[in-house]
């Protein structure tokens, strides 16, 4: 058995192990949960472990030279004269996924563990949860369009429950709007997707292939075909591949996301129980990065490469909007969820860039804020769970009476507004470096792009300290008076735990980037030169 496919489908045989299991056996669904995602982590822990480096292992658009690969025949089915029609298991990874990989395997073991505070239809929760684990882990690892879109999807229907039946007073409206928001662009990708099929064949097999591998080559796709390199056929008066690139752009932008396709986000996490907002910014987010680079950037290289001075642009426009809504909130987990829209627009930035510097500081930027993403909405959540309220002006004085909560905020936020040592520092400042290089190097970027997403960083140490000063320093102040005072404990011995390693790994990623940068350096220089080949 791969690897890969026990780390894809152990939660799903949890989750159905669960399902069949008594309700009595309800005490006992959050600690089944936990152990699977440690088993993931030690999973993932043993893969990056025995990740090969080298440039005969970069993967990017070479078959042969990804890692952990399983290629088994999935759907197949005799078309006679038209030939025949196989949709494929495949799986493996290369560097572009192998830290995204881990550090989705860690978040979600943080997302179980704030699952403690469940308190109602356990069985649903974590059958729910373990389906979410497996969908967002078989992103990762595809590397057939059509399984890549079946986990891609599946992720879409446990979200809208577990914000549904578990959120707060606004639930519906916001499970809804998150529901609408993601489908409206995967089913405009579906369409791409059947329109690459139908124009790449297998060099070896000569039958058409959802290979996301053999889409990247322009080889392989058919004379005549709509998304040919060479037949430049159009759809709608406007190039086929122009278009092709487009509509998976804002699928994968809305789950970023980039202004102005993220308002859904505020609200799914103001709304989402503390796990759910814990996955929806430490993974989600990230598989809407992880899409343009892999799929949109991969498949549509010079596309990419002509308009890459829009998609700097909109990755600037993140970077300020969000940052300047994150210092109007009112609201801790809203203001969060803004700084999340801002941090992400680095992402953008530096895949626009072009540049090794860029791409590679795009990977790092996505890993940490995966991390600190998960820190920040696990320590909101500790407070609501306390005096179920987030209201940053009802809070003045934390510091006094919860000293450990307030040491691992002042940690969170000044690693999240970019504090040389700390891990978002190294992503911010290599997408930015790959932006000022893009202009000298391939011309694609203006200068004033990267001092503009400076700006972004001087806005997040803004909100970030003014959150800090008001919350937790000066004369104790509370809204719920003694009563919220006394609710008020300082972190338990689960909170710790949970905090600690979240902590520490954002100041060892910023110390010692090498660990991200070491696994992922072959297939990002790979990448860069396939793109400029283009």
């Amino acid at each position: 058995m791969n690897i890969l496919t026990l780390l894809i489908f152990t939660p799903i045989l949890v989750a159905f192990v669960i399902a069949v299991l008594p309700s009595s056996w309800r005490a006992g669904f959050k600690y089944i949960t936990l152990a699977t995602t440690l088993v993931q982590l030690g999973m993932s822990i043993w893969i990056y472990t025995h990740f090969k480096n080298g440039a005969g292992f970069a993967g990017v658009n070479h078959e042969g030279q990804f890692q952990f690969i399983q290629k088994l025949p999935w759907i197949n089915l005799d078309l006679g004269a038209m030939g025949k029609m196989q949709i494929d298991y495949f799986v493996g990874i290369d560097g572009l996924s192998i830290a995204l990989l881990v550090m989705t395997s860690l978040v979600l073991v943080i997302a179980a563990l704030a699952s403690w505070e469940i308190k109602s239809n356990l069985k649903g929760f974590f059958v729910l949860f373990l389906i979410l684990d497996m969908a967002v882990i078989g992103v990762f690892c595809s590397l057939d369009f059509f399984l890549f879109y079946i986990f891609y999807e599946l992720m879409l229907l446990p979200l809208y429950f577990l914000i549904g039946m578990w959120g707060g007073a606004r639930r519906e409206y916001a499970a809804i709007k998150f529901f609408l928001y993601t489908l409206f662009g995967s089913v405009f990708m579906l369409l791409v997707m059947i329109g690459l099929y139908l124009s790449v064949k297998d060099p070896v097999t000569g039958n058409h292939t959802f290979s996301m591998i053999q889409m990247m080559n322009p080889v392989n796709y058919e004379a005549g075909s709509v998304f040919s390199v060479l037949n430049h056929a159009t759809i709608l008066g406007m190039p086929a591949r122009s278009v092709g690139f487009v509509v998976l752009f804002i699928a994968f932008a809305i789950k970023v996301p980039v202004v102005p396709l993220h308002t859904w986000l505020p609200d799914a996490h103001v709304e989402a129980p503390t796990p759910v907002s814990i996955i929806l910014a430490g993974v989600l987010l990230k598989v809407g990065g992880y899409g343009i680079i892999r799929i949109c950037v991969g498949i549509f290289p010079e596309i990419a490469h002509a308009d890459a001075y829009w998609l700097g642009m909109i990755g600037v426009i993140s970077i300020i909007y969000g940052a300047l809504n994150a210092l109007a909130q009112q609201d801790l987990k809203r203001m969060i969820a803004y700084s999340s829209v801002s941090h992400m627009g680095f992402v953008l930035l530096g895949i626009a860039s072009m540049t090794t510097e860029g791409l590679s500081g795009a990977v790092m930027q996505m890993v940490s804020h995966g991390f600190l993403s998960t820190m920040l909405f696990f320590l909101a959540g500790v407070i609501y769970n306390r005096v179920h309220d987030r209201g940053i002006n009802h809070f003045r004085g934390l510091a006094a009476i919860m000293p450990k909560y307030t040491s691992f905020v002042v940690i969170a936020f000044f690693a999240s507004l970019g504090l040389p040592g700390f891990s978002a520092f190294i992503g911010e400042a290599f997408s930015l470096t790959g932006a000022f290089k893009s202009p000298s190097v391939n011309g694609l970027l203006p200068y004033w792009m990267p001092v503009c997403g400076s700006v972004g960083i001087l806005l997040g140490a803004a909100y970030f300290l003014w959150t800090l000063q008001r919350m937790f320093f000066g004369t104790l102040n509370l809204k719920g008076g003694s009563v919220w005072k006394t609710a008020l404990a300082d972190l338990n011995i689960r909170e710790k735990l949970t905090l600690l390693p979240l902590a520490l790994l954002t100041l060892v990623l910023g110390l010692m980037p090498s660990l991200v940068f070491g696994k992922i350096n072959d297939s990002v220089v790979a990448f860069i030169q396939f793109l400029g080949s283009k």
